[in-house]
């Protein structure tokens, strides 16, 4: 339950962005996880009326607001065909149909949580956090980035050529993720991430000559990552997974390979 003294639809992202600064306040998304929290908030900063709910398309980009829940970004025909359906795949196991209907992509990606489907898939691609004082920040430096009182306002994707495919590996459907993996190849450049380690994604960037052995390539990369261990699997059956799960997602791409 989420409990607080005073709850505020902001009026503008300078309001938001103020009441955010003292540190008892938070900014509210789609409430997926923030209501599993105990502890009493002073005041809850509502910007679901800021029109942060809107996917922009153009010839160059995406632009996608805040506020936008994952339900419509699972149904957006212009994503779904840029990431050939990858995107979707990320989403669909996200807890149930309901669940997506409610939470922000703001949420997930400013959350930078270490179980994240929705970071793991972005941050193989050309994309970008736009924060409210801090700029346009690639998403991969953003997930590195520790916790502040900024406004995620959206994230940006350029159009750049990309094969992309998503795998994750679940104990059961609709469960908080063992591990996942995102793969996005471009004309010279092939990156990977491996997110639910169980910590924050990271990625791994190698030339395209790497995939002319595709066993080498999995195996070299499942052990440049750091795994750790919790009640989901152990760093070392982690390590494993990700081996196959790096080759299975490779796959998917349909980029030709081998010699």
């Amino acid at each position: 339950m989420l409990r607080c003294n005073k709850y505020i639809f902001a009026e503008s992202l300078e309001e938001a962005y103020e009441l955010n600064q003292k540190k008892n306040n938070v900014i509210i998304g789609g409430n997926g996880w923030l209501r599993l929290r105990k502890r009493q908030w002073g005041t809850v900063i509502d910007i679901s009326r800021l029109g942060l709910d809107k996917i922009e398309e153009d010839a160059e980009q995406f632009r996608i607001g805040a506020m936008v829940c994952l339900s419509d970004i699972e149904k957006h025909k212009g994503l779904n065909a840029y990431t050939h359906n990858a995107l979707k795949e990320s989403l669909k196991h996200i807890v149930g149909t309901q669940f997506r209907n409610c939470v922000t992509v703001g949420g997930s990606i400013y959350g930078r949580f270490g179980f994240s489907d929705v970071l793991s898939i972005f941050i193989v691609m050309d994309s970008y956090a736009e924060l409210y004082k801090g700029g346009i920040v690639p998403m991969y430096e953003f997930a590195k980035m520790p916790y502040d009182r900024d406004i995620l306002v959206s994230i940006i994707v350029k159009k750049k050529p990309l094969h992309i495919a998503y795998s994750s590996f679940r104990n059961q459907s609709t469960d908080f993720p063992v591990l996942t993996c995102a793969v996005a190849v471009g004309e010279n450049k092939i990156t990977t991430a491996i997110g639910a380690r169980p910590s924050r994604a990271d990625i791994r960037t190698d030339s395209t000559e790497a995939l002319k052995d595709i066993e080498k390539y999995a195996s070299d990369t499942a052990k440049s990552f750091d795994y750790q261990s919790n009640m989901r699997a152990s760093a070392e059956y982690r390590e494993h997974i990700a081996e196959v799960l790096i080759k299975r997602t490779l796959e998917k791409t349909e980029v030709p390979y081998g010699n």
